[in-house]
C-alpha cells in the first residue's frame, strides 16, 4: 500500500480481518502500517461465523453479520458489502468497535467448546458412573429447558477441529498476559483432553483388555462428520496410541478423510485401508467409532451377522446405542461415552 501509485495511496483503503485473532490485533495491525508509512487507511474486525462442513450454507444464509470498525466511514463501506444482509429479517447485522467484535468471535468459540466439554466430563460421566442413566433422556430433560438449548448436546470422545482447542488455548493465554485467572478456560481444554484418554483407557480397565496383539479397526479419521478435517481429530491420538501399544493391524476407514490421513500413517503391514466400515470392522478384535458419520448407524447387524471374533466395541459417538441391547444379548462387550461397560450376554 505504501508503494503504490508511486507511494500515492490517493484512494481510501479498508483492510478487513476476517480471522480469528487477538483482541488488541486491530492495535498492532494499525501500529505495523503507520511503521511502514502507510496513509488513508481503515481496519475493520469482520469475524466469520461458518460452521465447517456447511460453510456455503452459512455464507448464504447467516444468522449474524458482526462489523468492527473505529470510523463511520468503514461501516458505510461495510454496509455496501453486506447490502443484501445489512436490512434482511432474518440476519443479525451487528455494528461495534473493532476489539468488540474479535472478543466476540473468541469468546462465542470458547462458550461453545466450554458447553460440549460440561456434556462430555459433566453429563457424559455421570450417565457412565450411575446403572439406568440413558444419555439419550437425560438429553430430553435438559434440553425442555430452553435456557440450556440443543447445541452441543450430545456425547464424544473429544472435541476436535481447527478453532476450538487453539482459540482456548489463545484466549487462556490473553487473560493470563492481562492479569486474570484463566482456570476454567484451561479447564474445558484440560476436560476435551482427559475425555479421550479417559475413553481409551477404559479398553483395559472396564473389559480388561491388552492391546497388544490385537487387530483394531478405526472407523471415522476426520474429526467431525461431513468434512474431511482431520486437524485435531481424535484419529491421530488413536493411532500413536495403539502403534505404542503393539497392536498386530489397525484397519481404517472413513469415507472423506482418507487420503489426508495417509499422508501421516502411510498404508503397511501393519496399516491398511478399506473402502467400507463393514470390510474394515469384521475381522477386528475391537471396534473404535472415533467420527460421527451417519452411515456408521448401520455397523450393528453386519457385526452380528459377519464378524468372527466378537469384537470390543467401543462408541466414542454412541452411533450404535439403538442397538446396544442387541449387540449385549449376541454377546458383544460394549464400551461407550455416556454409558457404563455393557457386558455381553453369552
Amino acid at each position: 500500500l505504501k508503494n503504490r501509485n508511486g507511494g500515492r495511496q490517493d484512494n481510501y483503503v479498508v483492510i478487513v480481518n476476517k480471522s480469528t485473532v487477538p483482541i488488541d490485533m486491530v492495535d498492532r495491525t494499525k501500529e505495523i502500517m503507520d511503521k511502514a508509512g502507510v496513509k488513508n487507511y481503515g481496519v475493520v474486525s469482520n469475524p466469520e461465523f461458518l460452521v465447517e462442513g456447511k460453510a456455503i450454507q452459512g455464507s448464504m444464509r447467516p444468522d449474524r453479520v458482526v462489523v468492527g470498525a473505529w470510523e463511520q466511514s468503514d461501516f458505510e463501506m461495510m454496509r455496501r458489502v453486506y447490502q443484501r444482509f445489512y436490512d434482511a429479517p432474518t440476519v443479525q447485522y451487528i455494528e461495534v468497535n473493532p476489539k468488540e467484535a474479535a472478543a466476540g468471535k473468541l469468546l462465542a468459540n470458547f462458550y461453545l467448546f466450554n458447553k460440549l466439554a460440561v456434556c462430555f466430563d459433566v453429563i457424559g460421566r455421570t450417565c457412565e458412573t450411575f446403572d439406568n442413566l440413558k444419555f439419550e433422556n437425560i438429553r430430553k430433560i435438559l434440553t425442555g429447558d430452553k435456557r440450556i438449548g440443543e447445541w452441543g448436546f450430545y456425547d464424544s470422545l473429544y472435541s476436535g477441529g481447527s478453532c476450538f482447542i487453539k482459540d482456548a488455548r489463545s484466549l487462556s493465554h490473553q487473560l493470563q498476559t492481562g492479569g486474570q485467572d484463566a482456570s476454567l478456560v484451561d479447564g474445558t481444554y484440560t476436560a476435551n483432553k482427559r475425555q479421550l484418554e479417559l475413553f481409551i483407557g477404559r479398553a483395559s480397565k472396564d473389559a480388561n483388555m491388552q492391546w497388544a496383539g490385537k487387530t483394531v479397526a478405526l472407523l471415522g479419521l476426520a474429526f467431525k462428520r461431513d468434512t474431511n478435517d482431520t486437524r485435531n481429530a481424535p484419529s491421530f491420538e488413536i493411532m500413536n496410541f495403539c502403534i505404542e501399544q503393539g497392536v498386530k493391524e489397525v484397519h481404517l476407514y472413513d469415507p472423506s478423510a482418507m487420503e489426508y490421513f495417509k499422508k501421516e500413517f502411510p498404508e503397511s503391514d501393519k496399516i491398511k485401508y478399506f473402502n467400507h466400515e463393514f470390510e474394515a470392522a469384521k475381522e477386528s478384535d475391537v471396534v473404535i467409532i472415533a467420527t460421527d458419520w451417519p452411515q456408521f448407524r448401520g455397523l450393528a447387524d453386519v457385526l452380528i451377522a459377519e464378524s468372527k471374533n466378537k469384537p470390543l466395541i467401543m462408541d466414542g459417538r454412541r452411533m450404535l446405542q439403538h442397538r446396544y441391547e442387541d449387540l449385549q444379548n449376541h454377546g458383544f462387550d460394549i464400551i461407550a461415552v455416556g454409558s457404563p461397560f455393557i457386558k455381553g450376554k453369552k
